[in-house]
């Protein structure tokens, strides 16, 4: 299955979340929720996955955890927040880099139309 695909069903789940739940919740209610459609939809997805950073041959466990990432291919940094803003942005593509995957989706929860809140994030390896 390729990144373009995957995050179709990313949307579509999101979009089921949302539409279920609404803005205004944590971040962790829409995690678990996400997590479920999208093991439900037959994908595989782990979540809280720990990503060490490599610096000089020397792997570092510094703490970074990327929310949900699907199929080995695509992560997902899910947020519900008034704004995405240049960090949020910053977060997702230092995830893309050190994981060495191809497509990020950017989701915040706390709008009012989900598919205002959904960014493609793309690493240009």
């Amino acid at each position: 299955m390729t990144e373009n695909e995957i995050s179709k069903i990313i949307f579509n789940c999101a979009l089921k979340v949302h539409k279920a739940l609404g803005p205004g919740l944590l971040e962790s209610s829409y995690e678990e929720c996400m997590y479920y459609e999208l093991n439900k939809s037959g994908l595989h997805v782990q979540k809280q996955k720990t990503l060490p950073l490599i610096y000089e041959e020397v792997n570092l466990e510094i703490g970074y955890r990327i929310d949900l990432i699907v199929e080995d291919k695509v992560i997902i940094e899910l947020k519900a927040v008034e704004v995405l803003n240049d960090v949020h942005l910053a977060q997702i593509l230092t995830y893309l880099k050190l994981s060495n995957c191809k497509l990020g989706m950017l989701i915040n929860f706390n709008v009012s139309l989900i598919k205002n809140g959904i960014r493609r994030v793309v690493n240009n390896l």
